[in-house]
This record gives structure tokens, C-alpha cells and sequence, in this order.
């Protein structure tokens, strides 16, 4: 299913539209290393929107992923000069989905703009993981949670 899902995105939504636009985006940011870390994110970004059936975006940190000190806090200054910008192409992309779901067909294509909003307002230190993924780094967040409150 999750593969028939892909393909209607890639074919019938012009999935794959965005999908180079946002991959090429982030490796011109890269390219400049400046904006390297928001760059890295918006390539991940891309990397969702070729197949977002069966694919989240999650944090290096809740992946327990395992950073080099100097980047991470690099990572963090970027986030922190960027947030204005991404404020703004996240109002963006909410208006957007609101628009699209307006018509049937756009239904689609808003729910997979609303599964990355949280990479559009921070894309720094995300990755692009499989759902099952980030349904076992939440079931392990529940049971930890409740192994506190025990």
C-alpha cells in the first residue's frame, strides 16, 4: 500500500516537483557551508518528498544519533538565525494545505505537507527515517515514561 501511495504522489501529485526543487535547495545551501546544517535538513526534506509513504522525519537526537560537539553547537546558532525564516515558510506551507484541502485531490498532497511541518520550521539535525522507525523511538519514549511513573 505504502508503495501504491509513493507512486500516486510521484505521478499524480508531481511529488517529485518539490521533491528535486527542496533536494536542490539544500545542496546549495550546503554548498555555501554557512548554512550547511539548514542545507543537510532541506536534502533530507527532498529525500522524504521522493517517498513519504512509509517515511518520517524525526531528530538526530531522538534517533540517538551521535553528533560531533563542535557541529552540534554550530547546528544550534544556525537554528537559532533561522527560526525567522522558517516561521515564515511555515505560516506558508500551513496556508497551503488549508488551500489544498479545499479539493479532493489536494487532500493528498496536504497531508504529506503536514506530515514535514516540523522540518519546515527547523529542518536543522533532521532525518529522514522508515515510520516504523519512529514508531519504535515513541513506543520506547511511552515505556520509559511509564517506567518513571511506576
Amino acid at each position: 500500500m505504502r508503495t501504491l501511495g509513493n507512486l500516486l504522489w510521484l505521478t499524480f501529485c508531481f511529488g517529485w516537483v518539490p521533491a528535486i526543487w527542496m533536494w536542490l535547495f539544500g545542496l546549495l545551501l550546503t554548498l555555501t557551508v554557512v548554512a550547511a546544517p539548514v542545507g543537510l535538513g532541506f536534502m533530507q526534506l527532498g529525500k522524504f518528498l521522493f517517498w513519504p509513504c512509509g517515511n518520517s522525519m524525526t531528530s538526530k537526537d531522538a534517533a540517538n544519533i551521535e553528533q560531533n560537539p563542535v557541529w552540534k553547537g554550530y547546528s544550534t546558532i544556525v537554528m537559532i538565525l533561522y527560526f525567522p525564516f522558517g516561521l515564515i515558510y511555515l505560516i506558508a506551507a500551513i496556508v497551503q494545505i488549508i488551500v489544498l484541502c479545499f479539493t479532493v485531490l489536494g487532500i493528498p498532497i496536504a497531508m504529506v505537507i503536514a506530515k514535514s511541518l516540523s522540518t519546515y520550521l527547523n529542518p536543522v539535525n533532521k532525518i529522514c527515517v522508515s515510520s516504523d522507525v519512529v514508531y519504535e523511538i515513541n513506543r520506547r519514549k511511552a515505556q520509559a515514561f511509564l517506567a518513571g511513573r511506576a
